[in-house]
């Protein structure tokens, strides 16, 4: 393992670590914006990724970790916790999350900008799809079993028009507007169909596949 490995290893436990104490200390309070406001800071790693010098220690000791870490959090662990952060919501959003980062991370370590791609839909955009929603959503729509307002799906994928432009350009890619309208609508339109927390895989790698297709256009 590289120095910078570590380094990167270290910044990101570090920085989930400060998450939970906030989450969970300073926002119990309030449990379902505790699980948001970590639900979508966590998409921050998306910074972090070129820290990293190896495939392994990305995707093993970084991201695969937190599948098990978040499965124990839940309300499905064997675990007998008083504290559980997947609790308020659905009980294993932030493990499909996990997964979601594991495997952009085996497979596009090469390109961080895609993996990135992908954290965004799940973090930024489905976490403030949900906050927005809940807050000022009154055109309801239920699909496929969860209730989605036009509301949220709107804010979504504003913000991913955003926070896709600010990534690009943090990676130093080329700034598409038609690619970035894209990305940002197919995110937001699985968003909304897809239910029970699962939209931390559909959003995720919907959003990473319209990305490429783009790029092939």
């Amino acid at each position: 393992m590289e120095s910078s490995d570590l380094l990167g290893l270290l910044f990101v436990y570090g920085y989930v670590a400060l998450l939970l104490i906030i989450s969970e200390k300073i926002l119990k309070k309030y449990p379902k914006f505790s699980r948001k406001f970590l639900h979508i800071m966590v998409g921050n790693v998306l910074f972090i990724l070129p820290v990293f010098a190896t495939r392994e220690a990305m995707t093993f000791l970084a991201a695969a970790p937190f599948i098990f870490l978040t499965f124990l959090m839940s309300p499905y662990s064997p675990l007998k916790l008083k504290t559980r952060v997947s609790t308020s919501g659905h009980g294993l959003g932030l493990v499909y999350y996990a997964i979601s980062w594991t495997v952009l991370a085996f497979f596009f370590f090469q390109e961080p900008w895609i993996i990135a791609v992908g954290i965004a839909a799940m973090s930024y955009g489905d976490g403030v799809a949900s906050i927005m929603g809940e807050r000022y959503g009154k055109t309801k729509y239920n699909i496929f079993g969860d209730n989605k307002s036009l509301e949220g799906s709107l804010s979504m994928f504003l913000v991913l028009i955003l926070t896709l432009s600010v990534i690009l350009y943090y990676y130093g890619q080329v700034i598409n507007p038609l690619t970035i309208i894209t990305v940002s609508l197919v995110a937001t339109l699985l968003e909304g169909i897809t239910p029970k927390g699962l939209d931390n895989l559909t959003a995720c790698f919907g959003a990473v596949g319209a990305y490429l297709l783009n790029g092939f256009i």
